[in-house]
């Protein structure tokens, strides 16, 4: 050491702590010999407070800002050491600084499914995860309770046991809660904050508030979804009537409005009613492959008639006659709609041709408006 580092050593004692991590939360200040001068300069950034500690107890606090040290801001420390009427020799004390701004992003998660009875599935086992923050706000506490006399101490020091704590009051809050299952996903919000309310006393304890806890996600169990699915396919199903009327008469709209032709039009029909028929297997038969159907090779066809259909003030067609009976069971014809084949001389309503006369009255007409 050069004769001006000692000089300068011996007329200038500065105690600080510059903080370049992002988890340290208590760091204690190297001393040798834990020697403090008389007026030494204590330097607490923003964030912080510092923690003076003399032989395991908590003496005084200082808030951010730069501050001289004598017997006027150290009232407890020079109790502790009996000083009655100033110092004026090095003294010795340990100085703790702690970070008090928020750890953010801290993880929580259930190592093992918490078991829980439904009303509606019975016992039932959910993981869930989620994030939380943290800070110091009772410094002296946190030091006392979970740092003891360690020189440097990390937030991953008590993710661990807090996780844990979360973990075990999510369990109870969740059998509290009475949620059904299926609700649970809409109940994240209130959830968050009854948990919250849960660990806060518990995490105050040890001088550690909670400032914010989410609840992102609670997972069920492969069965539970599979049962969902189903019920969801269930609600389709007790809409296919409709939903199959609806997709008929929409072809017929489109098959009329097609650009392309008569020949495109009923093209374009057909599709529309074999997709839907599609559908309509598919969902009341999820599971069921469909045989491949054993038949012989079809008769050869004799000329039928063609008809064409009037809608919206265009006609679209040609459609044959199973075709029509098609649309006449799904609601897309009806007795008033307008119809026409080769050989008459104009266009005359469903109801009067005699060859649909039969489907037509197992057919209900439209409810009066």
């Amino acid at each position: 050491m050069t004769l001006w580092e000692k000089a300068k050593a011996e007329f200038l004692d500065i105690i600080e702590w510059t903080d370049d991590s992002s988890d340290t939360m208590v760091w204690r200040f190297p001393r040798y010999d834990n020697e403090i001068k008389q007026g030494a300069q204590l330097v607490v950034r923003q964030a912080q407070v510092a923690v003076f500690v003399n032989k395991g107890e908590i003496a005084d606090l200082f808030a951010s800002g730069q501050h001289r040290l004598t017997t006027d801001n150290l009232p407890v420390l020079s109790t502790l050491m009996g000083w009655k009427y100033g110092f004026h020799s090095p003294f010795k004390a340990e100085v703790y600084f702690v970070n008090t701004r928020n750890f953010t992003n801290l993880k929580w998660g259930t190592k093992n499914p918490v078991t829980l009875r439904d009303p509606e599935f019975g016992p039932i086992r959910l993981r869930a995860y989620g994030t939380y923050v943290i800070r110091v706000n009772d410094p002296a506490k946190f030091i006392k309770e979970i740092v003891g006399t360690g020189g440097h101490f990390t937030v991953e020091e008590v993710a661990e046991q807090l996780k844990n704590l979360i973990v075990t009051r999510f369990s109870d809050m969740l059998a509290e809660s009475g949620i059904p299952v299926l609700d649970l996903a809409a109940s994240y919000n209130e959830l968050s904050t009854f948990l919250t309310g849960k660990i806060a006393p518990e995490f105050q304890e040890y001088g550690i508030e909670v400032t914010k806890l989410l609840v992102e996600n609670i997972a069920l169990p492969p069965e539970v979804e599979a049962a969902l699915d189903k019920k969801s396919s269930m609600g389709i199903i007790g809409n296919l009537d409709n939903f199959l009327k609806f997709q008929s008469a929409q072809a017929l709209e489109a098959a009329a409005q097609n650009p392309g032709g008569d020949a495109a039009a009923g093209v374009g029909m057909g599709i529309g009613f074999a997709m839907a028929n599609q559908l309509g297997k598919m969902v009341m038969n999820p599971q069921e492959p469909q045989p491949a159907p054993l038949s012989p090779p079809p008769l050869p066809q004799e000329e039928t008639s063609r008809y064409f259909v009037g809608k919206n003030g265009k006609k679209a067609g040609p459609f044959d006659k199973d075709a029509i009976i098609g649309y006449i069971r799904k609601g897309a014809i009806t007795r008033e709609t307008l119809m026409w084949k080769q050989g008459m001389e104009q266009w005359i309503a469903a109801g009067q041709f005699g060859e649909f006369a039969v489907v037509l009255q197992e057919t209900p007409p439209p409810l009066p408006k």
